[in-house]
């Protein structure tokens, strides 16, 4: 049985995600004064009391907007109600009883799962103020006053959830999980790929670009294994970026991509190639991660016989830099080879955390300074005595000569052909540390 879910509701602006962070320890849903800012729902994982349990965040509730990203919004919610054990129901003293409470509550009510309500932004220590008494209109029993900012009465709350929890039979993410981070800029159908392989609505899809804020997390479990998908917002161009909440967004994408081991770049088939694109993709590169870069909306290509040789050809000029990422050729709409994509992200996770032995490696540098010498400078020729692997994710070679500034690019970029040539290391950059043997 999987961990017990809490899903934290209310309208917008009351501190949610404010208390979400806070109940998780960590910075992981975006705050911000301006409403609406969370609209997926985001997990995080919570303890209290050696109990563990999965944490929902969600965006605000507008009952009665017609505004499509709040209607969708609205959806993302209720999901979050149908899937959860215990609801928490986030108000704000500072408002006090409002329209939009009355008619979230009455929603909440008709889920018949146990409800929390909380009334937030209690800051002051003591006795809470005599608005605080206008909370048991709602009918949902005695209110919790808490303090998000300052992490007053969320003991009391979680306490509260404790109560209302069902008995825990845990089940722990095992170490080889697979952590999956779908990156493009917007509006290629990142969004559309986590929905379509968790058969589920975890994500708002829209044509509106930026729709996606927050990066998102999906298990999935199937004959492949186990993955967390990381849905993540698109990354646009920094004159794109107007507001406040979007510049919060590109930093959480950053994020999401470190927290990966792989990264699916998604490119938009019917767009093509952009310099955006290779922006994006260099952020994983950088960041040393195994790479695929994936073609989404291929269904909507007028094709014939030639033309994903022809795509391939062109993207793989384009994506000089990081000639190692397989090309795959994929809709999200329709499912089309997204069996095929599980095969990749498992492989190139596997190539990416490849060890080769030293002795290996040393006897592929033989042969291959055999083959081409090494490079002179002023009749001084650069003598690699021997090489070793430091470390994996990504595969990080060591390299001792005699002087390092012989060791030009273009000699280490031969070696690392020549290893891929026999190792493979499809997928994965390589990194290479150059050591001079007396220390340097």
């Amino acid at each position: 049985m999987a961990r017990p879910i809490v899903a934290i509701v209310g309208r917008p602006n009351v501190g949610k995600s404010t208390l979400f962070n806070k109940l998780i320890g960590q910075r992981l849903s975006i705050v911000d004064d301006t409403p609406g800012v969370t609209r997926d729902r985001i997990y995080g994982d919570c303890e209290w009391l050696n109990r563990h349990f999965l944490l929902i965040d969600t965006g605000g509730i507008e009952p009665h907007s017609d505004d499509i990203i709040l209607k969708q919004m609205r959806r993302q919610a209720q999901l979050a109600i149908d899937s959860a054990d215990v609801i928490v129901l986030v108000t704000d003293i500072h408002s006090g009883v409002v329209a939009t409470d009355e008619d979230v509550a009455a929603m909440l009510l008709k889920s018949n799962k146990p409800i929390v309500l909380c009334v937030n932004k209690c800051d002051k220590v003591g006795e809470p103020p005599m608005e605080f008494y206008e909370f048991y209109n709602l009918g949902l029993g005695d209110p919790i006053a808490v303090s998000s900012v300052h992490g007053h009465g969320t003991g009391d709350l979680l306490d509260a959830v404790m109560e209302h929890l069902p008995e825990d039979e845990e089940e722990e993410i095992d170490d080889s999980t697979i952590k999956v981070a779908v990156i493009g800029k917007p509006n290629v159908g990142k969004s559309s790929l986590i929905n379509a392989i968790s058969g589920e609505e975890r994500a708002i899809v829209s044509n509106i670009a930026g729709t996606t804020r927050d990066a998102t997390d999906t298990f999935i479990n199937n004959e492949f294994g186990d993955f967390m998908f990381i849905d993540t917002a698109g990354l646009r161009r920094k004159s794109k970026v107007e507001d406040q909440i979007e510049k919060y967004s590109v930093i959480r994408a950053k994020m999401a991509v470190e927290r990966a081991s792989v990264c699916v770049i998604m490119i938009d088939a019917l767009e093509g190639f952009t310099e955006q694109d290779s922006k994006v993709a260099g952020i994983a590169h950088e960041m040393g991660k195994a790479c695929i870069i994936a073609v989404n909306k291929w269904d909507a290509l007028e094709k014939d016989g030639k033309t994903m040789d022809s795509y391939r050809k062109k993207l793989m000029n384009d994506f000089s830099f990081m000639s190692y990422a397989p090309i795959i050729f994929i809709s999200a709409k329709t499912g089309q080879r997204l069996d095929r994509l599980f095969e990749l992200i498992k492989f190139v996770d596997e190539q990416n955390s490849m060890r080769i032995s030293t002795g290996k490696l040393n006897d592929v540098l033989a042969a291959a300074t055999a083959r081409v010498q090494p490079p002179t400078d002023k009749g001084k020729r650069l003598k690699i005595y021997y090489m070793t692997q430091a470390s994996t994710r990504p595969p990080t070679f060591v390299c001792f000569v005699n002087d390092k500034e012989l060791f030009h690019y273009s000699y280490q970029r031969y070696l690392d052909n020549q290893i891929r040539e026999i190792f493979g290391l499809e997928g994965t950059p390589t990194k290479f540390v150059v050591r001079e043997r007396d220390g340097k």
